[in-house]
């Protein structure tokens, strides 16, 4: 077998065709990745009725995945890095795959911890993956684009998941849809080998060790735009079908429509957040001007976000809802478009995993707070005057912390 081409002849050598297929499966892998983190957010009346769990449990279980999921990015990143991305993702869909799959066989809130824990640290492979394809199969032209598409694929998975799981749960019970959604992830893995091309591996070298990454301030730029934007996203994927259920007293069947406004909305804004610097890279800014007034941009429309404690109806709550993920998505891309910025393709998945690290911690954080906030009587506004200002302060940090060189240290 021939070597591997290196990173820039592989962008070029994959051709259009070839490198937009790969982004395609990247895409469906993302998408699915999605619907099996949500499932359980949507399938939680039913569970919580059958199994009797309180709320400070559901948030156990989410905080369970995102600890695993945290502490998996530690490593997931590095992974890929090392042994390529076409033999590390599909290694990754697997596990994430199985482990899916494994909720329909829990019957304790102690299992169901378990059966997450195992999600996340599977799952934590998506990011940093799904980031060093587009550096790795595209050339620094078309990468914040392809990377603007990868980021709707969360959405798209967020759309399909509540309007198709809970009709899939009445029709052969909530065990089936947990079998059903973790085997559709094998089959792309079938597919993924077969069409993925090989990619270099990196043999990491003294200046590589993570040690360096960390003592990075481009790293910490990164990691501090990931945990003040993270924790809104994690927050309200796991708690907005409570929030349509609690606040409006929509039943388990009717949480899908309003689910998939939010969604659709946000979709939009990863499609854009790709858009916006290229067009203003067209108009003659430097690309760091564009990607920093871009972050900018979309930190400033999430601040209406605390309207939705007042909204008159779910469907109002759906909107105001679905314009700050439609932010958070427009401001996630860039995020990661600044990494791929500022870092050569054989170190963003090892920078994007500390990211995720830091962000799913991050999240953690807020969903345990969210627990407590409900049990105690104090609603959703704490969450929701966090989420209002941390996009603005994520913007200030990096801009703070990011050495002035950073556009040309590439090497």
């Amino acid at each position: 077998m021939p070597a591997p081409a290196s990173e820039p002849a592989l962008a070029n050598e994959t051709g259009v065709e070839g490198r937009w297929t790969i982004l395609a499966l990247v895409f469906v892998a993302i998408m699915l990745n999605y619907v099996d983190r949500q499932i359980l957010a949507l399938l939680k009346p039913t569970l919580q009725a059958e199994f009797h769990w309180s709320d400070r449990d559901y948030a156990h279980m989410a905080s369970a995945f995102q600890f695993a999921a945290a502490i998996a990015f530690l490593g997931t990143g590095w992974f890929i890095d090392r042994v390529g991305i076409r033999r590390g993702f599909g290694i990754g869909v697997a596990l994430w795959s199985i482990a899916g799959m494994a909720h329909a066989f829990a019957a304790t809130v102690t299992q169901f911890v378990v059966a997450r824990a195992a999600l996340g640290a599977a799952e934590s492979i998506g990011t940093p993956a799904a980031v060093k394809s587009a550096a790795t199969y595209f050339p620094a032209r078309e990468r914040s684009r392809a990377l603007g598409i990868a980021n709707t694929a969360p959405n798209f998975g967020a759309i399909l998941t509540p309007l198709l799981i809970p009709a899939l749960a009445l029709s052969v019970g909530w065990r089936a849809s947990f079998l059903i959604a973790g085997g559709l992830g094998l089959i792309w893995v079938i597919a993924w080998l077969r069409v993925a091309p090989p990619a270099p591996a990196r043999v990491a070298d003294g200046g590589e060790r993570w040690s360096t990454l960390l003592r990075d301030r481009r790293t910490l730029a990164v990691a501090v735009a990931k945990v003040l934007s993270d924790q809104v996203w994690w927050f309200l994927l796991f708690w907005t079908p409570d929030l349509f259920h609690r606040q409006f007293g929509l039943a388990q069947g009717e949480l899908g429509a309003p689910v998939a406004l939010v969604y659709s909305l946000a979709a939009l804004g990863a499609i854009t957040g790709g858009w916006l610097p290229g067009m203003l890279l067209a108009r003659g800014w430097t690309l760091e001007r564009s990607r920093l007034t871009t972050l900018l941009i979309y930190a400033l429309l999430v601040l209406p976000i605390p309207l939705v404690l007042v909204a008159g109806n779910a469907w109002t709550a759906a909107l105001l809802l679905g314009f700050a993920l439609f932010a958070h998505q427009g401001f996630s891309t860039n995020v990661f478009g600044l990494a791929t910025d500022i870092f050569p393709a054989s170190r963003v998945g090892s920078v994007i995993g500390i990211g995720a690290f830091a962000g799913n911690l991050a999240g953690m954080a807020i969903l345990e707070l969210a627990g407590w906030s409900l049990d105690n009587g104090h609603g959703y506004a704490p969450m929701f005057w966090i989420a209002a200002f941390s996009y603005l302060t994520g913007i200030a940090l990096v801009r703070l912390v990011l050495p002035r060189s950073a556009y040309a240290s590439l090497g």
